[in-house]
């Protein structure tokens, strides 16, 4: 019996490592060590959007502004400490990302059913995935076998995560370093058509810029006065920002689009045909958007020996 029970626990090992040759990602990396993970991940995400809607468009934003810092690593997630300085309070996410907190509620159910098999990097690439689904938007194949970062760049996240204020030139720029096309960012972009963004974010479009429907910026200079109220919030997609749809773009194609760096997207340039197609077609961007979200998911992943599995997404697990 015990040679029997190494023998299994040899294939499980086995099974697991052969995901990870060459760094492949696969959506069945989980299988046999902990079957269950794909239900507790999109049972505590629909339990945490039942609670606050608002939080499906900040698991989706945390999987963006993790991958986009030195690849999808859940570095993050990683808390201060004295001595060391992590993303939590780069410029892109200070007082910004949030959803912290159901990370861990994930974490510590799959830790009672699997401990120390399932990283927090494929937590946040599963959950932004469910947070879609649940919100009424496409679903893919999540490839899993992430490992996790043992440090985090401040520095990085300020200078990888493109701001509001972008134009469509650093726009491509910024997704193109990441290996990303001009439709991943068209399509990534999308993901607007959820959540809320403050007052900090628009108010020098709503105040400035030429490229604004007149009615629906002085519809947000109340909420957003020109100097106070830094946190008030506005909706990404006036319509629907609790509902994955295509109303982003169709915002887009009256210059009501609520950041700088979303109305860059129409805006006499390559990307208009693109904001068209997607106005015109929520198939055609539900099916791209999954195919970039895909792709997103696989920038510079840690796996085989790299990094580790954390136990508390928020720390490493040596100190």
């Amino acid at each position: 019996m015990a040679s029997y029970k190494l023998l299994l626990l040899i294939l499980v090992f086995a099974g697991a490592f052969i995901q990870y040759i060459n760094g492949k990602l696969s959506p069945k990396y989980y299988s046999s060590t902990c079957p269950n993970a794909f239900s507790i991940v999109q049972g505590e995400v629909i339990a945490a959007i039942k609670n606050e809607t608002r939080i499906g468009a900040s698991l989706l934003r945390l999987h963006f502004h993790d991958c986009f810092v030195n690849g999808c690593d859940a570095s993050i997630l990683l808390d201060d400490t004295p001595g060391f300085i992590g993303e939590k309070t780069a410029v892109p996410n200070n007082n910004s990302v949030r959803g912290f907190e159901v990370v861990d509620q994930i974490k510590a159910k799959l830790e009672k059913a699997c401990p120390g098999v399932v990283s927090c990097a494929d937590i946040l690439a599963l959950a932004a995935r469910d947070s879609v689904v649940h919100l009424g938007g496409p679903s893919w194949n999540v490839g899993l076998g992430r490992r996790d970062s043992t440090s985090a760049s401040r520095s990085a996240a300020n200078t990888s995560i493109p701001p509001p204020t972008s134009n469509i030139s650093s726009l491509l720029s910024s997704f193109a370093a990441q290996g990303l096309s001009l439709r991943d960012l068209v399509a990534l972009a999308g993901s607007h058509t959820i959540g809320l963004a403050r007052c900090t974010s628009f108010r020098a479009r709503i105040y400035n810029d030429t490229t604004i429907d007149a009615v629906f910026a002085k519809s947000l200079q109340s909420n957003c006065p020109r100097t106070g109220n830094d946190n008030n919030l506005a909706s990404l997609d006036l319509q629907t920002p609790t509902y994955f749809d295509n109303l982003y773009y169709k915002n887009l194609l009256k210059e009501k689009g609520l950041l700088h760096s979303d109305q860059e997207l129409f805006n006499g340039t390559s990307a208009d045909a693109l904001v068209k197609i997607y106005a015109s077609n929520t198939f055609k961007f539900f099916e791209d958007f999954a195919k970039s979200m895909v792709k997103m998911g696989k920038i510079k992943p840690l796996t085989g020996s790299q990094g580790e599995i954390r136990i508390n997404c928020r720390k490493v697990n040596w100190k």
